[in-house]
């Protein structure tokens, strides 16, 4: 092969995973949102709903980003021979020791946040804001939603994109590049993002990176994220960027410096989530350790 060629396709004859991985950065960030975002449109109009932060319109988005990164990783899993979710979300899988340890995990470290808050005066607990068939059906509309997010932001950012960034420049430059990606969208379409949130978003992106690294699956991933959001927008019912989500458990209120409550970026931005996710990142680290081939390139399928 001349140069030109082997800039583009490695020994085995194919696309080199830079190109697969920069291909489909365009699609999902790009290409296939300039083709889908119109259609949403008219179907939110047409629905009648609302915007406002409710589950079932967070949910309406987060449906959109899942197709968006199905739709942009068939191409690649047909190309490489692989099912679309053998990029670490077998679903054989999906209930497996992982996902539950996500879910605790995710669990834990915004409920210690929420109760650090209260302990040191920013967080004050009225009761219960919802009660009866009002709490059950907020409650499962949360779950719902909550993990339509884990889903459709893990595809989007950890399942694919990941892999194929890992096997083209090495694991940590990928998590690196992903974690700037992930926390670059939440700043420039969140009201009142800050410093502080972006260092929760990019170091919150490398703990799931790298709990997809120690453990072979993405699936602790899933359930972290969609814990960890159930917990700040269900049962604490924190700020999140200035608005407060409809239907949440705890009648709270949030006063005193924006260092402890987050202001309007809510417990995320509290500088209480530092320590908490490096205990959760000394967790992956200690709990999953797998073979040293595993650590040199994606797992297998």
């Amino acid at each position: 092969m001349n140069v030109v060629a082997r800039l583009f396709v490695g020994e085995d004859r194919k696309l080199r995973h830079i190109w697969r991985a920069l291909s489909f950065a365009a699609l999902v960030f790009w290409l296939l949102p300039m083709a889908a975002d119109p259609l949403t449109e008219r179907a939110f109009n047409a629905l009648h709903l609302k915007p406002v932060f409710s589950p079932g319109i967070v949910a309406f988005a987060e449906v959109e980003y899942f197709l968006i990164a199905l739709v942009a990783t068939i191409p690649f899993a047909l190309y490489e021979r692989r099912s679309v979710f053998s990029y670490g979300l077998t679903l054989s899988r999906a209930f497996s020791l992982p996902t539950l340890e996500g879910i605790a995990v995710g669990a834990a470290i915004a409920a210690a946040v929420a109760v650090g808050m209260i302990a040191l005066g920013g967080m004050q607990v009225h009761g219960l804001a919802l009660a009866g068939g009002a709490l059950a059906s907020a409650a499962l509309a949360w779950a719902a939603t909550n993990i339509c997010i884990g889903l459709s932001e893990e595809f989007w950012f950890r399942s694919y994109l990941l892999q194929s960034l890992w096997r083209s420049i090495g694991f940590w430059p990928a998590s690196l590049l992903i974690a700037a990606g992930f926390a670059a969208i939440h700043y420039f379409n969140k009201p009142g993002e800050n410093i502080w949130d972006v260092i929760t978003l990019v170091w919150f992106s490398l703990l799931l990176c790298l709990s997809v690294m120690r453990s072979g699956t993405l699936w602790f991933a899933v359930g972290l994220h969609a814990a960890f959001d159930y917990m700040q927008l269900f049962v604490i019912g924190t700020p999140n960027g200035g608005q407060r989500p409809e239907g949440h458990l705890l009648d709270a209120t949030f006063s005193g410096p924006d260092w402890l409550t987050g202001g309007t970026l809510g417990t995320e931005a509290s500088f209480l989530m530092y320590p908490m996710l490096a205990l959760a990142t000394l967790y992956v680290w200690l709990r999953y350790r797998p073979p040293v081939a595993t650590t040199a390139e994606p797992p297998p399928p």
